[in-house]
């Protein structure tokens, strides 16, 4: 691996062992290093660790809370460097856009440090002269979290963030994949004065049997979850036999939308920044075009030509835009659904290139038909369907013809139209005239089959507090 000038950000990293995960860099094959696996009973033990801490941390004042949160925040931007490469080298991403998430990571912790002091309750009036009714938030307790790869470190502090902050202890699984980012930031999080029991990062022996202990310990109250909608059923449905609160960011279908009316470079500009971020490996980007006939070759031509100046390649290399995707299968996957599309009559607007190691030519194909494959499934890659159509009302028809509904964009001049359609679109985001939408400030989350819950603004600290009604009589 490059050289990182912060070496107590990889203090945990272990030799290659029966009990350690192998890290690689996506970009180049190599071995990076090695994570610490816990076992069965240490990973119980780790749990009860963090129930004795949880009793101990919500006693903190909120204010302490906050205070120790802003040394956090403040330490991850002094290391916002050694983080950035930590996670390019792990996860691919283009330098410049892994310090982009640093950044956006951080502003998590700086906000709910100050919702810390916010988890304000209610007075009531109380239905006769003798009684006072009042709530309370009170933190639920233990949670944990299961995190995914591809945004490697705000996926966690967007989860452990309000968590924290409203007074419960944090247990988070990160990705086998990218486990370094977790332990780095995370170490940080101890340099500021947060208990080691109180935030913990944990990699077991598999996916399965890490949600298996999540969603069945007694002692874990609340599960946060970000990946597919088929393991977040499964994380569901295990969680319910004890009726833990779960939160889930599940997967995503986000259409893309043109009108005839639309500023079309504008529209060009959300686009390129909406689906070829992290390689289309986002959960929110954008999956499937819908552009009005009458704008469809003009957004097409203008679309390609500023696909085409996109540089693929190391994310620590100058100048690269798109790194590489995550795994061969990952790989494999994306360029069967182009081959489908092609063989069911979608043509690619520029001609192909197959590229070596996992890296992926960016792609946009057009003459997609919306009964496509390609339209119908979660992409998760650097490909750009375009469909036409002709009508407002059979575009809404379309871009809510999915199970899921987390993100949606449309671009249109027409204040009638835009608030026809947005409050028209099933989606719990909804970006108009701009291509990127995720900000600590908004509650971040889907409808349908897209999950439930939300991240960030206000609303992000409820999901880790239980309100208390106290009823005062013989007043």
């Amino acid at each position: 691996m490059q050289q990182i000038n912060n070496k107590s950000l990889l203090s945990f990293m272990v030799t290659a062992a029966d009990n350690a995960v192998a890290v690689t860099n996506p970009a180049t094959g190599e071995l990076v290093g090695h994570a610490p696996i816990s076992s069965e009973p240490e990973l119980m033990d780790a749990i009860e660790r963090a129930n004795v801490a949880q009793k101990e941390w919500a006693k903190v004042p909120a204010k302490s809370r906050a205070v120790l949160l802003n040394r956090w925040y403040q330490l991850i931007l002094e290391n916002k460097d050694d983080l950035a490469r930590i996670m390019t080298v792990e996860q691919g991403k283009p330098l410049a856009e892994a310090a982009g998430e640093v950044l956006y990571g951080a502003s998590f912790i700086e906000w709910f440090a100050e919702e810390a002091k916010r988890t304000y309750g209610d007075s009531i009036p109380g239905p006769t002269a003798d009684k006072r009714l009042v709530t309370i938030k009170q933190p639920i307790g233990v949670a944990c979290a299961i995190t995914p790869w591809n945004f490697p470190i705000a996926m966690i502090t967007r989860k452990a963030g309000p968590a924290l902050a409203a007074g419960c202890s944090f247990v988070v699984k990160p990705s086998d994949s990218t486990p370094l980012c977790a332990f780095a930031i995370v170490e940080l999080a101890y340099q500021a004065g947060i208990p080691k029991d109180a935030l913990q990062v944990v990699l077991g022996e598999s996916s399965r049997q890490i949600g298996a202990i999540f969603t069945s310990h007694p002692l874990i109250r609340k599960l946060s979850f970000t990946g597919s909608t088929q393991v977040g059923s499964v994380l569901m449905q295990q969680a319910a036999k004890d009726i833990k609160r779960t939160s889930m960011e599940l997967g995503g279908n986000a259409p893309f939308i043109v009108f005839d009316d639309a500023d079309i470079d504008a529209a060009v500009q959300g686009a390129m920044a909406s689906k070829f971020r992290n390689a289309g490996q986002t959960c929110v980007c954008a999956n499937r075009f819908y552009v009005h006939s009458k704008v469809y070759d003009e957004f097409v031509t203008k679309f390609d030509a500023a696909v085409q100046q996109l540089k693929v390649g190391n994310g620590l290399d100058e100048g690269v835009n798109i790194g590489p995707v995550i795994s061969e299968s990952a790989k494999q996957g994306i360029q069967a659904l182009i081959d489908r599309a092609i063989e069911q009559g979608a043509v690619p607007v520029s001609a192909l290139k197959q590229l070596d190691g996992l890296f992926m030519q960016p792609v946009i194909l057009k003459e997609v038909q919306h009964s496509m494959d390609i339209v119908q499934e979660e992409i998760f890659g650097p490909v750009a369907p375009v469909i036409r159509f002709e009508t407002d009302e059979e575009l809404i028809d379309m871009a809510n013809d999915t199970i899921y509904g987390l993100a949606s964009y449309f671009y249109s001049q027409n204040i009638h139209r835009v608030w026809k359609v947005a409050e028209a679109l099933e989606y719990g985001m909804v970006g108009i005239n701009e291509g990127i939408i995720s900000t600590e400030l908004a509650p971040f989350g889907g409808v349908k089959q897209s999950g439930i819950g939300r991240e960030g603004a206000k609303q992000g600290i409820d999901e880790y507090m239980d309100v208390k009604y106290l009823c005062f009589g013989g007043n």
